[in-house]
């Protein structure tokens, strides 16, 4: 294994000198001119000048045209808030993960969307012998998974589009969807029902079902599930509607956790 003092030997200079851009800034000095940050930083104008560039281009950077300085763009509030927000919804879940897999009997899981894929951010583990691989820290396709149809249902089909330009989807198994449209025709029932259906997509002989989690702005930011074996989650169990009431219960529990009740509450 590559230590921590090891991995200094492949760092990139010039992706250390644009962290150090950022990392000047601060509270006191929200604004910096190229001299400025030349002098702090010991590198030569022209190449500040071209960081500077590289960095406003992507948006961590924005130029205040009255002043000339720089201060950091929006880019790095989207950052730090996808940091804040992955922390605080797995805080939050674990307790309620903890709940559903007692009242359900099955593995249950909690996973953020990105793009077109999901991140699994945590699990707990039912205690049965047969039972669904924990998946933390695993990033899957979203089409692939119940935890990702669930949050990709809140799309319009343009902005699907936009995440699936191809007509054709790369499968995980011979059950996983296909195509773009078979997508969005299981992307409307999915919004429909309130839930979305993983069958064996992702694994052979696993189901998933899951619901989306909200947040105090309203917005979808992740997803609850119940992993488990299909033979268990079956067509009929799913029809009597009890373990998708538990799950949809969780669902709430977290968004309101996470704000959504409160700010519902207040209109």
């Amino acid at each position: 294994m590559v230590t921590k003092r090891e991995k200094v030997n492949y760092t990139i200079q010039s992706v250390s000198h644009a962290l150090d851009i950022l990392e000047s800034f601060t509270k006191t000095e929200d604004e910096l001119g190229v001299t400025e940050l030349s002098k702090r930083l010991g590198l030569h104008k022209n190449n500040v000048f071209r960081l500077l560039a590289t960095l406003e281009h992507r948006g961590y950077i924005e130029q205040n045209k009255a002043t000339e300085n720089y201060r950091l763009g929006p880019k790095t509030l989207q950052i730090g808030s996808i940091f804040i927000e992955q922390r605080e919804c797995r805080r939050q879940a674990r307790p309620i993960l903890e709940n559903l897999m007692a009242a359900s009997g099955e593995t249950a899981v909690v996973a953020v969307l990105r793009a077109n894929k999901v991140i699994y951010m945590d699990s707990v583990e039912t205690g049965k012998t047969v039972r669904a691989v924990s998946r933390i820290g695993a990033m899957l396709p979203a089409h692939c998974t119940a935890v990702g149809k669930a949050q990709l249902a809140s799309l319009s089909p343009a902005d699907v589009e936009r995440l699936y330009p191809e007509m054709n989807l790369p499968p995980l198994t011979g059950k996983s969807i296909k195509t773009r449209d078979v997508l969005l025709a299981d992307l409307k029932r999915t919004a429909e029902r309130g839930y979305a259906i993983e069958n064996e997509e992702c694994d052979l002989e696993v189901r998933c079902i899951a619901v989306p989690v909200k947040d105090f702005s309203k917005n979808i930011i992740a997803a609850v599930g119940i992993v488990a074996p299909a033979g268990r989650l079956t067509d009929d169990l799913l029809e009597k509607g009890g373990v998708v009431a538990l799950l949809q219960d969780a669902g709430r529990a977290l968004s309101a956790k996470l704000g959504y009740a409160a700010s519902t509450a207040k209109k």
